[in-house]
């Protein structure tokens, strides 16, 4: 008698009831990429992983080289993901770093990674922001994207002192991740940000252009607070992202129009969706229903945004099954896919990792083709070339930052969809201040962002999880 599915592989993931550490088989059924796992506890999960096999089966096409830190923060002793830090089996250096520089934020989202409010936490001395930049250059040497976050981090005080701080620090692109409510109410605030232009750039909260959805994910509607904050942005022309936070039956069926929206916008250099994770505040979110996969994304954005072909959205080598990734030029009001002119094994060899597109035969016939329809394009001394690290330069003499566009998908692993492989490749940290590491995103969520959830990852360390009121007398301590 044949199982109802084909084995593919296997790989270790979490329960997502107790965060136990489980053997786990990744299935594909009916056109779909599952997990098998089963925690002695809590028997037996089975989680949507992936919605194209193809796809799924083509990320390991995409390994590269691992690129390693200046110097590891910690010891490989429990292994993955119970050391984090980064610890010398962590498979990819930081590729973005995020840097929380207050725990105050001035909303209190129903959905929230690091479970902010006006009331929570505390705002971080200059010293200790200092203290936690120099520990990123101390890891990375030159850090390819250092990200200001918090919280919101406009509400820190001494705001534009730490922008200061780290822009004296070796960093070769420096990013704002914000709500925009300051923006939005200030204009001389967004003027005063665009002279730390170039290398500096906005990560704008954009979740949807429907109010019941920003109320649904944020608490109240703030497309107003939005518009009035691009307007601002756009006035200066200061280089923003638009961050997407995706659930699914919610906003998905938005992809296309928030594409195009973007598209339409002077300032804005690219879209990430993000689909939610499932960790710190999740009000009224049902992981049954509510999770959206990588691949849904990459299909709704094939599906509602068609002038983006299936090449054209590719797997980021750096941690392929986390990230996706599209680019595309804009010319004069109209948009032409760049992706699928790059040979991907420029992607994957780090030794070969600029694009020059009049020495690309196909791409150099792409652009002749462009330029002979009358487009004017203004001649910018800057190189054209994208941010992620792993991804190679586009030098492009008479093309300027503003000419691009991308399209970024990640996700970011949690309790249900954990795979100890992509964790390992891990791209995204976070500065922990407490103990001086560096951790990736995923298992800073899951484990180390407060005392209780650190508490709660001590039991799991322990090798005897076979007392059942023990860890359910931890589990109550992360969620009081």
């Amino acid at each position: 008698m044949d199982r109802p599915y084909i084995y593919y592989d296997f790989t270790l993931s979490l329960c997502s009831s107790c965060l136990r550490r489980v053997d786990t088989k990744i299935v594909f059924q009916d056109e779909k990429v599952y997990m098998l796992k089963r925690c002695p506890e809590h028997g037996a999960e089975k989680v949507l992983i992936a919605t194209d096999v193809e796809y799924y089966r083509n990320t390991r096409n995409y390994a590269k080289r691992s690129e390693m830190p200046l110097k590891f923060n910690t010891k490989t002793h429990f292994g993955c993901p119970y050391d984090c830090g980064l610890c010398p089996d962590h498979e990819q250096h930081s590729c973005l770093t995020i840097v929380e520089v207050t725990d105050r934020c001035n909303l209190a989202c129903p959905t929230c990674y690091a479970e902010s409010s006006p009331h929570h936490g505390r705002h971080r001395t200059l010293a200790e922001i200092e203290h936690m930049l120099d520990l990123v250059v101390a890891n990375e040497g030159r850090p390819d994207v250092v990200q200001i976050s918090g919280g919101e981090p406009t509400v820190h005080p001494q705001f534009f002192e730490i922008l200061d701080i780290a822009k004296r620090k070796p960093i070769r692109h420096l990013m704002l991740n914000t709500n925009g409510i300051r923006i939005a109410k200030d204009p001389a605030f967004a003027e005063r940000l665009a002279t730390y232009m170039p290398d500096f750039e906005i990560y704008l909260q954009f979740d949807s252009l429907q109010p019941h959805v920003l109320e649904s994910l944020r608490g109240e509607n703030l497309l107003d607070v939005r518009m009035r904050a691009l307007e601002n942005l756009n006035r200066v022309n200061l280089s923003t992202t638009l961050v997407v936070t995706l659930q699914k039956g919610l906003n998905d069926k938005e992809i296309g129009s928030i594409i195009s929206f973007a598209l339409g916008q002077k300032c804005v250099r690219g879209v990430t969706f993000q689909p939610t994770q499932i960790a710190g505040r999740v009000e009224g979110f049902q992981p049954a229903t509510d999770r959206i996969t990588l691949t849904e994304v990459r299909q709704e954005i094939l599906r509602q945004a068609p002038v983006f072909q299936p090449e054209d959205i590719i797997p980021v080598p750096c941690n392929p099954d986390a990230l996706a990734m599209a680019y595309a030029l804009k010319i004069d009001g109209e948009v032409f896919p760049l992706t699928r002119y790059l040979n991907p094994q420029d992607l994957l060899d780090n030794s070969r990792n600029t694009i020059v597109y009049e020495q690309d035969e196909r791409l150099h016939s792409h652009m002749v083709q462009l330029f002979s329809t009358g487009n004017s394009v203004e001649c910018a001394t800057d190189e054209l070339h994208s941010i992620m690290c792993c991804l190679p330069h586009i030098d492009a003499p008479t093309l300027g930052y503003d000419n691009l566009f991308r399209i970024i998908i990640m996700r970011f692993i949690d309790a249900y969809d954990f795979d100890v492989r992509a964790i390992k490749k891990s791209c995204v940290h976070i500065v922990s201040m407490e103990d001086d590491k560096i951790i990736p995103f995923e298992t800073m969520n899951l484990f180390y962002r407060d005392p209780a959830k650190r508490a709660y990852l001590e039991q799991l360390r322990n090798p005897d999880l076979s007392n059942g009121a023990k860890l359910q007398m931890a589990k109550s301590n992360i969620n009081q």
